[in-house]
């Protein structure tokens, strides 16, 4: 990579890597089945419900004491809301899992309806049985989210062993146990936030919403450093501890280009999200939207294996540069 007369070259380009992504997915469009599939089965599969499990909270609704605040809505309205939510509510949104999960569409639009009517209703029953099927299907979302990742990485740095069975297993493995780390750090940090957030909007409500604004932007900024974890496992076949680590290292030497990276990714997918879902979910041409965005998503998740690739790629060409003269100097 390194130019005439000791020169180095440029990093990668943002535009050209989202370019690369696209014309990846688009040589190889079959990576999109798992999202189309995913999200067939989440608009015409049957909902897995958890009215059992809420109703004596929804019936106890009318009978808690009602504090003398203005403008608090009547409790039969609460209970209308909570009661209309868990009728819509779908356990199997759950197989959408973060950060590694299988892009979905309706994940969290959830809808009730179909083209070919509504679909049948299931409940998880009480609370252990629901816990087991939540349990169940996080680990079915994250084994779905891992084989998407390798079969895309695979599709995106043009990888020509992405049928090799250990492989695909040991990394699925590793992103497994990423996803436990990420869940440990956000419970072991997240929690104590809420509970902070949630006693100042006790005394001061305003002033609550602008910390939990202020804090949703800097966990948003602390989150960016370990954003291209997954990358690693897929790209250089590292375990969950090293591919933090390396993805910390990226970042903290590329980090306006890499935030860029990450910003544009987020305004191209959730803008045209919006396009995706204007049909209505009883009409046909959601079909449309949801090949749309398996096809969007997807390219954008192998533009950004291709972006990590490149910028780590380039850092050692630079670090190379640099050793060399460090040495020469010393010379």
């Amino acid at each position: 990579m390194q130019t005439e007369q000791g020169q180095l070259p440029p990093p990668p380009g943002l535009i050209a890597s989202l370019a690369a992504g696209f014309e990846a997915v688009a040589d190889r469009i079959t990576v999109i089945a798992l999202p189309v599939l995913l999200d067939l089965f989440l608009w015409f599969g049957p909902r897995l419900r958890l009215k059992e499990l809420f109703r004596p909270f929804i019936e106890a609704i009318p009978l808690m004491p009602v504090p003398a605040v203005p403008d608090l809505p009547e409790l039969t309205v609460v209970q209308q809301m909570w009661s209309d939510f868990f009728d819509r509510f779908n356990l199997f949104m759950l197989l959408r899992t973060y950060p590694v999960g299988t892009s979905s569409l309706l994940s969290l639009q959830m809808p009730t309806v179909s083209p070919l009517g509504t679909p049948p209703s299931l409940d998880a029953g009480p609370f252990l049985p629901a816990l087991g099927w939540s349990l169940l299907l996080i680990l079915v979302g994250l084994l779905l989210g891992g084989l998407y990742f390798y079969v895309v990485s695979g599709a995106a740095l043009k990888r020509q062993t992405d049928r090799n069975f250990k492989l695909a297993l040991r990394s699925i493995g590793q992103v497994i146990l990423l996803s436990f780390i990420w869940w440990g750090l956000l419970v072991t940090i997240g929690l104590p936030l809420m509970a902070m957030v949630s006693m100042l909007g006790m005394f001061n409500p305003g002033l609550a919403q602008i910390v939990l604004i202020l804090l949703a932007v800097v966990c948003t900024w602390l989150a960016l450093p370990i954003f291209f974890s997954p990358h690693g496992i897929y790209a250089y076949r590292q375990n969950a501890v090293l591919a933090i680590l390396s993805s910390l290292r990226m970042v903290r030497f590329t980090l306006p280009a890499s935030g860029l990276f990450v910003i544009l990714m987020l305004l191209i997918g959730q803008g045209l999200r919006f396009l995706w879902l204007t049909p209505p979910p009883d009409s046909w041409w959601l079909l449309v939207g949801i090949g749309g965005h398996a096809f969007i998503s997807t390219a954008l998740l192998a533009a950004s294996f291709i972006y990590y690739r490149d910028v780590n790629t380039w850092l050692e060409v630079v670090f190379n540069h640099l050793k060399a003269q460090t040495h020469s100097a010393k010379i």
